[in-house]
């Protein structure tokens, strides 16, 4: 892996020196845009909308509109300026207890490798967080934009994840959300009882992303110029007045399944 930033965490008066890692990466499929006529591959130009000339990337720069046409040419010193200390900073401002923390706020994971000078103050949080069940709320500027983060003990790391703001999280307030005055409780305790027998310790290798795996296997077809076929078939939503029978059909099979 390739270190994406360095800098340090700052732990009360200590400084760690740290290399940030990227701790995600995407399976999504690369799909190239064609022309539909003749399956020409179509390639995007950056062009000057004044006088629709191409742009070379090394005469592009960044810019803020202030006025009616007029720009603030911002370089790569004015975004470090803007916050010296935080570009080069992972700032833990507080601990807290990860179960308060929603996990609507969490985004990206990152992995933190420390330099050799910062090998014992590393462990040394990393045991202190682990033995207090905390997590450290971190502050930190990352690709030209500020963040939020928790730092975490996980096995013989530290782990940042990146969080969302507050402010970035929608308001469910809209929605049109049903009330329990409906539900009896034969059909809560029967719905307890399934989720009892589909409950399995949490095992993430276990869980694959089995639309492109379907995705690929339509690609291989169609390139051996076979017809692909569906996989599966839309569901179609339970009636209101089948929830029992569906939920004690549910049951009966998980247990053929299991004998």
């Amino acid at each position: 892996m390739r270190a994406i930033w360095s800098g340090s965490i700052s732990f009360g008066l200590v400084n760690i020196p740290v290399k940030l890692f990227s701790g995600s990466e995407s399976n999504s499929l690369d799909l190239d845009m064609l022309r539909k006529s003749d399956l020409c591959p179509i390639g995007y130009m950056r062009v000057c909308k004044r006088d629709n000339k191409e742009v070379p990337y090394d005469e592009i720069v960044k810019g803020f509109e202030y006025g009616d046409g007029e720009y603030v040419v911002l370089t790569d010193k004015d975004f470090e300026n803007a916050s010296l200390e935080k570009t080069h900073l992972i700032d833990i401002i507080d601990f807290v207890d990860e179960t308060e923390i929603d996990t609507r706020y969490f985004e990206k994971p990152y992995y933190l490798e420390p330099d050799k000078s910062g090998a014992k103050a590393y462990a040394l949080l990393r045991e202190a967080l682990k033995r207090s069940g905390k997590v450290g709320v971190a502050s930190y500027v990352l690709r030209n934009r500020g963040a939020l983060g928790i730092v975490k003990a996980l096995d013989d790391m530290l782990v940042l994840n990146q969080m969302r703001y507050k402010d970035e999280v929608r308001s469910p307030v809209e929605l049109k959300l049903p009330t329990n005055e409906n539900l009896r409780e034969q059909e809560i305790t029967l719905a307890l009882s399934l989720i009892d027998q589909l409950t399995v310790k949490f095992d993430p290798a276990k869980y694959h992303d089995e639309y492109i795996e379907d995705l690929r296997r339509i690609i291989d077809e169609k390139a051996q110029g076979l017809q692909p076929k569906a996989a599966g078939k839309a569901p179609q939503p339970s009636k209101v007045t089948d929830m029992m029978a569906l939920l004690k059909e549910s049951l009966k099979q998980k247990r053929k399944e299991a004998a």
